[in-house]
């Protein structure tokens, strides 16, 4: 598909460049896993998180451990993203509209965690923490283009939000995680080309940018480093 020749290129740099920067800044652990949750969309069609728009999405990951509360991650998340005005119309004019759409979506992310509590110190009974995150990433859809609209299949995004994260032994724990995706494009839905001085009803708000959120339980393998033996003669 287009979408991947130019979105492939991109996303493999930001996250081996998200990976090796954190290497160079670490060297306790590091981390890999995976998670499986859903995507939602905001923007003409749903104003506001809705579950009822809810698609499968998956995510891979590796993570760096920066400090006993600093991480950086790089990850690759994707799913379907949808919504349709004829399920659950916002007002008389998506009900005039009928309005829907149905995306396969790829993103590529680095973002920074920060851990509240030392949740990593072996000798306090401590094990879970709340935690935010933020950073940077781009995105691609695959589908259907607007009619008469031009515009890339490739754009950016800023992922934010938050979690928690529990231990389950020295090397695994589960996380559950909530984030929004804030972009500066207004296609996802498809919905957002012509005049909106003229009420055909087909229209959306061309200055009111779409949004998606990822929401879901990831599963996390750590790695121990172990030290190298130093010569006593030096």
């Amino acid at each position: 598909m287009h979408l991947f020749r130019n979105f492939g290129l991109t996303a493999l740099l930001l996250v081996v460049f998200g990976s090796t920067h954190a290497q160079q800044m670490l060297g306790q652990r590091s981390e890999v896993g995976f998670g499986l949750g859903t995507f939602n969309y905001s923007g003409d069609l749903v104003r506001s998180y809705n579950l009822a728009f809810s698609k499968p999405a998956a995510t891979v990951f590796y993570r760096s451990n920066i400090s006993r509360v600093v991480s950086a991650r790089t990850s690759i998340t994707a799913g379907k993203i949808g919504a349709s005005d004829t399920r659950k119309p916002i007002d008389a004019f998506a009900t005039a509209r009928a309005a829907s759409f149905d995306l396969f979506l790829l993103e590529a992310a680095a973002t920074f965690e920060y851990h509240f509590l030392d949740w990593r110190d072996s000798k306090r009974k401590l094990r879970f923490t709340p935690y935010l995150f933020a950073g940077a990433g781009l995105f691609g859809i695959s589908g259907v283009q607007q009619k008469n609209a031009e515009y890339s299949n490739v754009q950016i995004a800023i992922p934010f939000g938050g979690g928690m994260k529990y231990v389950l032994n020295p090397k695994y724990y589960i996380a559950f995680e909530f984030g929004m995706r804030k972009t500066f494009f207004d296609y996802l839905d498809n919905i957002s080309d012509g005049d909106p001085a003229f009420k055909n009803y087909q229209y959306g708000n061309f200055f009111d940018y779409d949004n998606y959120f990822f929401t879901g339980i990831t599963l996390t393998y750590t790695f121990y480093d172990i030290p190298c033996p130093s010569s006593p003669y030096r």
